[in-house]
């Protein structure tokens, strides 16, 4: 990309966005007047000033949502009319596609390769709930009830207000999975971005307006999560949270629903096992390994954190993914060799050293990495650990950074029983070259999404969620649109 960040001004990139808050199709400043600073995690500076939303903005933003929707002037559209509103939609996510990417690299730090492709992903999001506005049907049939012949059919109606919490190792992509099924499915909603990373989905604001969505069907409201996420989260008028983040985030949001008892999906947490059987093609696995792991630094509830290697083949495991580890190379977005980003604050840096120093402790041999990298931002070298036990802390807690742990095994049912030991089933792949041995596992397997020969490949067009403690509920696929949908079943006499 080749952009100096002093070239980069945010405020003038988001133009009546900046510090705002996009309330009733109106960019509003906070009540309290609030602000706090979004940071370049390449370098550790600010680079401008975001909205701090609190409690009364998200109850203003949900009033807005609510009157959007009542007025129905969205909802009521025939769907292949919003399919149009999501089309355009998309068509201004490319024509603005590198200044999103920009936005992207200077707030949440990955290459720009990385997060443009993040960016493309966005518009075919869109794209793709497009094509299902207008595929949202219901059944009819006749039943007999005391003797009287009825005829009977089900409507498929928007569920209401959402609230959608997203989180910041993927921020446009993220807002994009939530905001494309609430518009084609007729909702009007309240976004709540990552306080880390707000800024595209400010810019992503600005296009759902000028793409011709009606005022208040799409608010968005910063701030800290504790307290603006929170008071979304806890809202009586929100009928749906959809949320993806921690799975402790996300018992709290079970917790805050109780009171009208909201819908809700949660795509969480995970510590993804990658298993490499005897068989592997280990000139493919290897790499596929390494980048299960140090892409997005990590920072991918998906990563294959837990590298499950047959005992005939770990040393070359060990010594390929090591290799890569060595010449996997952190800096900032504007280096054109910089193979991955920052981590997304200083925060998590010392909380992943923090599990890297526990490893050791445990006894652990660090084989590559383990430490901060260079004199600003938030950089850490990709790290694997070897020797080290099953029940150990980083080898079962979700880590979110470059940091896997290779765990040899005997055979196939002593790694579906290390796989499987887990609080999380998010995830998961299988490495061989016998399909039919691939498919035997897959199958023993507890996780949303299993691959053979291939990690973590499902996006919007495959149902997306966990098992156990890694969510609740599936996103994507043909039946996206299901969580933000009520059914109704209406019966009428024929005579």
């Amino acid at each position: 990309m080749g952009v100096d960040v002093s070239e980069v001004d945010v405020n003038e990139m988001l133009g009546r966005a900046s510090g705002k808050l996009l309330i009733g199709g109106d960019w509003v400043a906070p009540r309290a007047g609030g602000l706090f600073e979004t940071v370049d995690p390449g370098t550790g500076l600010p680079v401008g000033m975001i909205a701090a939303g609190d409690e009364t903005e998200i109850d203003t933003a949900v009033a807005a949502a609510r009157d959007a929707f009542e007025a129905g002037h969205w909802r009521s559209l025939p769907g292949s009319e919003r399919a149009k509103g999501l089309w355009r939609i998309a068509d201004l996510i490319e024509r603005h596609h590198n200044e999103l990417t920009l936005l992207e690299c200077v707030d949440q730090g990955q290459p720009p390769a990385y997060l443009g492709a993040m960016v493309t992903g966005s518009a075919n999001c869109f794209r793709y709930y497009a094509g299902l506005a207008d595929h949202i049907y219901g059944v009819a049939t006749d039943v007999v009830a005391g003797g009287e012949p009825i005829h009977a059919y089900t409507r498929q109606e928007p569920i209401g207000v959402v609230g959608m919490i997203v989180p910041w190792n993927a921020p446009l992509l993220m807002a994009a999975w939530k905001v494309a099924p609430m518009l084609a499915a007729g909702c009007a909603g309240v976004l709540k971005p990552a306080e880390e990373t707000s800024l595209t989905a400010l810019r992503l604001g600005q296009l759902v307006i000028e793409a011709g969505v009606p005022a208040g069907v799409v608010n968005i409201v910063t701030g800290r999560g504790h307290i603006a996420g929170a008071a979304l989260a806890a809202h009586p008028d929100v009928d749906k949270i959809a949320f993806t983040g921690s799975t402790d985030v996300g018992k709290q949001l079970v917790h805050a629903a109780e009171g009208n008892l909201k819908r809700l999906t949660l795509e969480l947490g995970g510590k993804s096992p990658f298993i490499v059987l005897d068989d592997a093609d280990l000139d493919t696995a290897i790499p596929a390994a390494a980048a299960a792991i140090f892409s997005n630094s990590g920072q991918v509830c998906s990563a294959g954190s837990r590298l499950l290697v047959d005992k005939r083949v770990a040393d070359r495991v060990v010594e390929g993914v090591t290799a890569i580890a060595r010449r996997t190379r952190p800096g900032y977005y504007t280096d054109p060799g910089a193979d991955i980003g920052p981590l997304i604050s200083g925060k998590q840096l010392d909380r992943v050293i923090g599990y890297v120093d526990a490893a050791r402790a445990a006894g652990a041999e660090v084989t590559v990495g383990g430490g901060r990298t260079g004199d600003r931002g938030f950089f850490i070298e990709p790290t694997v650990l070897t020797a080290i036990s099953p029940d150990a802390t980083p080898a079962r807690e979700e880590i979110f950074g470059p940091v896997v742990s290779i765990l040899p095994f005997s055979d196939v049912d002593e790694v579906v029983a290390l796989a499987n030991d887990t609080d999380y089933g998010l995830s998961s792949s299988i490495w061989t070259g016998d399909a039919a041995r691939g498919h035997a596992v897959a199958r023993r397997l507890r996780a949303g999404r299993v691959g053979i020969n291939v990690h973590s490949a499902g996006d919007y067009h495959l149902p997306t969620g966990g098992f156990k403690q890694s969510g609740w509920g599936r996103e994507h696929g043909p039946n996206g649109l299901d969580p933000y949908l009520e059914e109704k079943s209406v019966f009428t006499k024929i005579r």
